[in-house]
């Protein structure tokens, strides 16, 4: 019986990376949208929530391809900064996905902003469509705050800004393993694991992805 596949609607390496790690023990393929040539494939994300621009990516992806479709979007949303960056996290410092911009628009934002203040939360909402075209949504928060400088060299995006509630070190000084445990985007992608397991044992809960 041929293996399942469920593609990814993201050509961020870092994400993919990430992904892969988090899900490698499913029998299942992981792929991206590179590995079957649609690397081209833009898509507008002009939605209004992170829900909405998951959703969009995945049925983009949907409507060229077969497969179990993944997309997700991850925002850090900072409450001094009344929620910036939020669905705009990718592109706060005015191109999409440079990591040093958008850290040094975070701390300019935040300068004046003392560390008891800096409260925020990332999240991360993924959308998959499956075989059939239904459309399941899930989601992972993680809470806590905005360091007053940069800290570690692992990771990706504002790891080295992000402090987790419970701890004193940025995700990048805690590094993957302790980031997929506890961080936004393990708690969604572990619940596509519980779902995933059970469509691949044709036992379909629909209440497995509520958020």
């Amino acid at each position: 019986m041929e293996r399942k596949k469920l593609i990814l609607s993201t050509g961020n390496l870092d994400k993919i990376r990430e992904i892969k790690d988090i899900l490698k023990d499913l029998p299942i393929d992981i792929i991206s949208k590179e590995d079957i040539g649609l690397g081209d494939l833009e898509v507008e994300e002009n939605g209004n929530t992170l829900e909405e621009n998951a959703i969009i990516k995945a049925k983009a992806l949907a409507e060229v391809t077969n497969g179990i479709i993944m997309a997700d979007d991850t925002g850090l949303f900072v409450d001094a900064l009344k929620g910036a960056p939020g669905i705009h996290s990718a592109r706060y410092g005015g191109e999409e996905h440079n990591y040093v911009r958008n850290n040094e628009r975070l701390m300019e934002e935040l300068k004046n902003i003392p560390i008891d203040k800096r409260t925020a939360y990332f999240e991360t909402v993924i959308a998959i469509i499956l075989e059939d075209k239904s459309i399941k949504t899930l989601s992972g928060r993680c809470n806590g705050s905005i360091a007053i400088e940069s800290m570690g060299s692992d990771g990706f995006g504002y790891d080295p800004l992000f402090i987790p509630e419970g701890y004193r070190e940025t995700f990048a000084e805690l590094g993957e393993e302790v980031k997929n445990e506890i961080g936004h985007r393990g708690k969604a992608l572990n619940k596509l694991k519980l779902e995933i397991d059970r469509i691949l044992k044709g036992d379909r809960d629909e209440d497995i992805c509520s958020k």
